[in-house]
């Protein structure tokens, strides 16, 4: 009875050699979740120092409407211009996950993981020397071509390494590894763009976007990861059995996109893709603002503290100090934005976690309603109900679970409904196919806050925060996978 109990452990028969897969595909997925994240811990900074105003003369300086009009002329550029970066960012990751996900169901797995970590680690390096808002902006998109690319390959790797009892649990971990990087990326901001010396020094020597250009520049570290994929890695036997069924039969071509929309795949195509790009716009236009919430409820606490015993400071001079507070109140508000990000982050690997067995005890069509209900009701609530930065930061660790947790299911999921010939490809498109209809949305919601439109971010946040309803009814639609093995 104890080794029918044993048997049934879903670890239990694990291959070291499967463990290394796990651990390999996990630390690039770690590092192709920096290379994104490290725009989010910088962007306060990095598009700032790259857009270009005209000053004011004199007599517009003294005069507060003039100022006002340009400050939120400002703020709508930004917010247009980093939602731009965003969206491409999301076009580009669609192009590379398709183009190198197809790619490693003809050259292998192995050859395409090195090949998408060497990309977006030698472009977020050169993001470092941007000089203009939308050369950042482009290498943002070359960047996610890399990053999409290794996310297709990585989850189709660790799906067929592992046997079905396993599968859910190595996924959720695999996707909850994204955590360490979004960590990395918050250690990078709070302790390099955020560090007072180097802030100091940086304006000192008249270059004050030193700071988040060093931490662009550590996007390079990825690519030593390359050398132990090289030495350590072997292409999965499923993958060399369909290749040399390939060669023997036409019909079973590698890697060909034409066939996910075959009879027999097209539904899950469609709703896979669906399915992430509502995970991906909410992500990017939902979730990552978190912290901006949190950041908005602590800078209030500290405006007030700064002009507490002078009832009659003007609105002008709030706005002058939010804009451009002394270095040393820069450098803390700098940390507790990244504290904000860490809250989130940390629910959100948690709930990347709790997915696997989730969707074990209700199937993976009830964790995805579950997911996105509870991301609905969480964003309705940080954004619209909760005040002050002591409730909104107690609240983030779960608004973080709940809205960034549905996103093991892509890795769990999307391999599981395509054959071999087709997993990477399948996977893939899914997932990056819909950074396309996501990057629409973030377009529109950079529109939204411009002064065409005017919206707050917590008002275009939660607008975007609807789309979870989808999410939550879509895999109804979907076929149920639960304890199935995989497709030859």
């Amino acid at each position: 009875m104890q080794d029918e109990l044993e048997e049934d452990k879903w670890y239990h028969g694990i291959s070291r050699y499967q463990w290394l897969v796990l651990t390999i595909a996990s630390l690039g997925w770690v590092f192709d979740v920096f290379e994104g994240q490290i725009f989010v811990a910088s962007m306060n900074e990095a598009m700032p120092s790259l857009i270009e105003t005209e000053p004011l003369d004199e007599e517009s300086q003294n005069d507060p409407v003039a100022v006002e009009k340009q400050q939120k002329e400002i703020k709508g550029r930004l917010a247009v211009y980093n939602n731009i970066a965003l969206g491409a960012f999301l076009i580009g990751g669609a192009l590379g996950g398709i183009v190198f996900g197809a790619l490693s169901d003809r050259i292998g797995r192995k050859k395409t993981m090195s090949l998408t970590i060497l990309f977006y680690s030698f472009f977020t390096c050169l993001s470092a020397f941007s000089q203009e808002w939308w050369q950042l902006a482009g290498f943002r998109f070359l960047v996610a071509l890399g990053v999409g690319g290794e996310w297709a390959v990585a989850s189709t790797l660790v799906a067929e390494s592992f046997p079905p009892k396993a599968r859910a649990r190595v996924g959720s971990i695999f996707h909850a590894s994204s955590v360490f990087g979004t960590y990395l990326a918050i250690l990078a901001g709070a302790f390099i763009i955020g560090n007072e010396s180097i802030q100091e020094y940086a304006e000192k020597v008249d270059f004050p976007s030193l700071p988040w250009r060093i931490g662009f520049a550590l996007g390079v570290v990825p690519s030593f990861l390359i050398i132990w994929i090289r030495r350590s890695m072997k292409e999965p036997d499923s993958w060399q059995h369909a290749q040399e069924a390939a060669k023997q039969d036409s019909s079973q071509k590698m890697g060909t996109i034409g066939d996910l929309f075959l009879p027999d795949f097209l539904k899950s195509t469609c709703i896979g893709v669906l399915l992430a790009a509502i995970g991906l716009a909410t992500f990017w236009g939902v979730h990552i603002y978190g912290k901006n919430a949190f950041l908005n409820s602590v800078t209030a606490d500290y405006v007030a503290e700064h002009f507490e015993g002078q009832p009659d400071v003007t609105s002008e001079q709030i706005k002058a100090f939010k804009k451009e507070p002394p270095v040393t109140i820069k450098s803390q508000l700098k940390k507790w934005e990244m504290l904000g990000m860490f809250l989130a982050t940390t629910g959100g690997g948690l709930g990347l976690l709790a997915f696997g067995p989730i969707c074990e005890w209700v199937g993976r069509r009830g964790a995805f309603f579950l997911f996105n209900a509870g991301g609905l009701i969480s964003s309705v609530l940080l954004f619209n109900v909760l005040d002050g930065a002591v409730a909104i930061g107690c609240f983030l660790p779960i608004f973080g679970f709940l809205t960034l947790g549905m996103h093991a299911g892509y890795a769990i999921y999307f391999p599981e409904l395509y054959p071999t010939r087709l997993r990477g490809t399948g996977t893939g498109f899914c997932f990056n196919a819909g950074r396309i209809l996501a990057a629409p949305i973030l377009f529109l919601a950079g529109w939204m806050q411009s002064t065409a439109v005017g919206l707050t971010l917590a008002q275009t946040a939660t607008t975007l925060s609807m789309l979870y309803i989808i999410g939550a009814i879509l895999p109804y639609f979907a076929k149920e996978t639960k304890g199935s093995a995989l497709m030859e």
